[in-house]
């Protein structure tokens, strides 16, 4: 069997995978958007499901209300040790924090609790060694005033305390500047960390090696561009595959599809691990288009793309970007939505806390979003769009007159602009969108496209997002609306 790269075109960045037995698991960054962390799961690297979350929201107050767009979790790392899995996640305006389950495929993850607190740290990653363990990690330079050094903590086995204050191993300045997301292996007795460096867009991927945690370390480049078409190659992890046999994933940046993921063959030589194709031992290696699965196990895993909305629970799919709470819906044979007054939301929609936002999957694709309309007020309105640092959204408002449907962009760090202004009558409304792989995007409604062709953006760290919305203009409102299906579906051409 052949897989081809991507192995997942959606926005999940910096991912971190383990095996545990027979199967593969995956984290990834979430940001300000929640439920947070993500977590997923394969057979064979290549088709994955998504089973769950770390988190449900963010543990700080200041998510509860209010929209940061680009804070909250990055570059989290999953490690399991002594019949735990560990999640480590840093937040960089709080610290390290934690989280332990006994059964990921259940989920029973644990309240986070903080390891280390304090701003500008990253992308920690632990490694339990002679009975004791010790934490890698990166700086924020826009928090803490540096960057391009990696540093160790001692912490305890169980990753409650922090025993000792961080040491710096490794000076990237003059060779590997920007080196950030190291992820800690111990192999054939060598400590080994592997590391992107150059920069998201145009980096490459760093093999340090070392008999002791605290270094010396050798480094190597053991993947970069080259002549292949994937720019980056960024953070990710190195994977045991068993039989001393080992591959990698890695996400490379793709604008607004975000941080796309990508599966690489891994060749050791001279005890460094060249990732790619290697041409020759002594050049780094480079991504490769396609490739033998490296775990030949036939699967029907893939990551939801659609709603019909019918059962118990939200859809893993949507995401909101602040604290997700309750009262923002329920679900009864359909997903009804209340408005949300607030005060930054109101006139801004990036800013507005109950958006319910799925991640882009494909390269092409059409949305349709069915909805019932109740809106008795004035008060409210509804809609759908796209949202980047630049956005459109469609919204349906009463006015004296009676509805009207309305066409809006937008961007971050200023108000809402309209674009256009039609009446419109009827109680049940479908949106649509045509998502195209030249990354533009053209809204319409009850299968009909208006003339508007926009340029997708990919948010802050983050891909573009789509969705829908109920939102609060005033206080009291009455209104609700009831979202009925939401459909996706990939073009082929």
């Amino acid at each position: 069997m052949i897989y081809q790269n991507p192995i997942i075109v959606s926005d999940y960045s910096d991912p971190d995978v383990i095996r545990h037995g027979d199967s593969f698991y995956m984290i990834a960054s979430s940001f300000n958007h929640t439920p947070g962390v993500p977590v997923l799961k394969s057979k064979n690297l290549v088709d994955w499901k998504l089973i769950g979350y770390v988190y449900n929201n963010l543990p700080f107050d200041r998510f509860n209300d209010k929209v940061y767009h680009g804070e909250g979790a990055w570059a989290p790392s999953l490690r399991y040790h002594n019949g735990k899995f560990y999640a480590v996640i840093p937040f960089p305006d709080e610290g390290i924090y934690v989280s332990e389950c006994t059964d990921i495929d259940k989920g029973d993850w644990s309240p986070l609790w903080p390891l280390i607190e304090g701003r500008g740290l990253e992308d920690p990653c632990p490694l339990w060694i002679d009975d004791k363990c010790y934490l890698v990690i990166g700086f924020v330079k826009s928090r803490i005033g540096f960057n391009s050094l990696l540093a160790v903590y001692e912490v305890s086995t169980d990753l409650k305390t922090k025993l000792s204050d961080y040491k710096i191993i490794f000076d990237g300045h003059n060779t590997q500047p920007t080196i950030e997301g190291p992820k800690f292996y111990y192999i054939n007795d060598y400590i080994y960390i592997l590391a992107p460096a150059g920069s998201v867009k145009t980096g490459w991927q760093t093999a340090l090696r070392s008999k002791n945690v605290y270094g010396p370390y050798e480094e190597k480049i053991v993947m970069f561009q080259g002549d292949a078409k994937t720019n980056g190659p960024h953070q990710g992890a190195l994977i045991d595959l068993e039989d001393g046999k080992y591959a990698f994933i890695h996400f490379q940046d793709k604008k607004s599809y975000g941080r796309i993921v990508h599966l690489q063959p891994v060749e050791w030589h001279n005890d460094w691990p060249m990732i790619g194709l290697v041409k020759d031992p002594l050049i780094p290696g480079v991504p490769v288009d396609s490739h033998e699965y490296l775990v030949n196990v036939e699967s029907d895993y893939r990551i939801e793309d659609s709603d019909s909305f019918d059962g118990d629970k939200l859809s893993l799919i949507w995401q909101t970007p602040a604290n997700i709470k309750d009262s923002w819906y329920k679900l009864d044979n359909g997903l009804t939505l209340y408005p949300l007054y607030n005060e930054e939301g109101k006139n801004a929609l990036n800013l507005q806390p109950n958006l319910f936002l799925t991640k882009i999957l494909y390269n092409e694709f059409t949305v349709e979003c069915k909805m019932e309309l109740n809106l008795v007020d004035d008060k409210a309105d509804a809609g759908f769009g796209y949202m980047g640092k630049s956005y459109a959204y469609l919204r349906v408002i009463n006015k004296n007159d009676g509805k009207h449907l309305e066409i809006l962009t937008g961007n971050f760090g200023s108000n809402d602009v309209l674009l256009a202004d039609y009446q419109y009558d009827g109680n049940e409304i479908t949106f649509n969108m045509e998502f195209f792989s030249d990354q533009t995007y053209k809204l319409g409604i009850n299968g009909n496209y208006f003339e508007y062709v926009f340029n997708a953006e990919p948010g802050r760290w983050i891909g573009g997002k789509y969705g829908f919305f109920e939102r609060g203009l005033d206080v009291d409102s009455k209104s609700t609306v009831k979202v009925k299906d939401f459909k996706v579906v990939e073009i082929c051409r």
